[in-house]
C-alpha cells in the first residue's frame, strides 16, 4: 500500500502545502521534500496539547525545514517517558509549529514533527498511520484500511525503504548509531 507522504508532487518549490505558519503570520517556514511519515497521534498527551481528538504531525529531519520569517519560542515539556519534548511556538500568537519528541529511536533531536495543521495546504498531507490508539476518542472512527498501532511501532516495520535510507543518514550523519 502506498502512503500519502510517498506520492507528493515532485516539483516542492511551487507547491503550497510545503509551506506553512503560525495563526498571526509572523512565522513561515517551507519544507524542502516530503516527510519521513506521518502520523495520527492519539495519545492523551497530544490530545491535550491539540485541543483535540488527536494531533497530526508529519515526522521531518530538521536541516529540511526553513524558517521564512518570525521569532519563536521553545517550551520544553515533561513526557510519559520521560525523554521530554520541545515544542516550537510562534512568540508572538502562540502556536505550536512543530516538536522534537527525543525519545524517538536514535534520532528524536535531529527530527521536527511538524504540526500539519499549520501547513498552509494541510489537507494533502493525511496521516501514514495512526498510533496510540489505545487512547483514541470513541467518537473517532478509522477506516479499516487505516494503519494502525495501539500505542508505537518499530520505523523499520512502517516506514517506507525510502524514509528507512533517510533514517539511516540522520543516525550515520549524526553519530547516533
Amino acid at each position: 500500500m502506498t502512503s500519502p507522504s510517498e506520492v507528493w508532487p515532485e516539483n516542492l518549490e511551487t507547491h503550497a502545502a510545503f509551506e506553512g505558519g503560525c495563526t498571526c503570520g509572523q512565522v513561515r517556514y517551507r519544507l524542502s521534500s516530503r516527510p519521513l511519515i506521518v502520523h495520527g497521534c492519539h495519545c492523551t498527551l497530544c490530545q491535550r496539547q491539540s485541543g483535540g481528538a488527536y494531533a497530526v504531525n508529519a515526522l521531518i529531519e530538521q536541516d529540511r525545514v526553513e524558517v521564512l520569517s518570525g521569532s519563536m519560542r521553545v517550551v520544553r515539556v515533561s513526557t510519559p517517558s520521560g525523554a521530554g519534548q520541545s515544542i516550537t511556538r510562534c512568540e508572538t500568537c502562540g502556536v505550536a509549529v512543530w516538536s522534537k519528541y527525543h525519545a524517538l529511536p536514535k534520532i528524536g533531536n535531529e527530527v521536527l514533527f511538524i504540526r500539519v495543521g499549520t501547513l498552509d495546504d494541510p489537507a494533502t498531507m493525511p496521516p501514514d498511520v495512526h498510533i496510540h490508539t489505545s487512547s483514541k476518542q470513541p467518537y473517532v472512527t478509522l477506516s479499516e484500511h487505516t494503519r494502525r498501532f495501539e500505542e508505537f511501532y518499530t520505523p523499520q516495520s512502517v516506514w517506507s525503504q525510502g524514509s528507512i535510507k533517510r533514517y539511516s543518514e540522520v543516525v550515520k550523519t549524526h553519530g547516533l548509531g
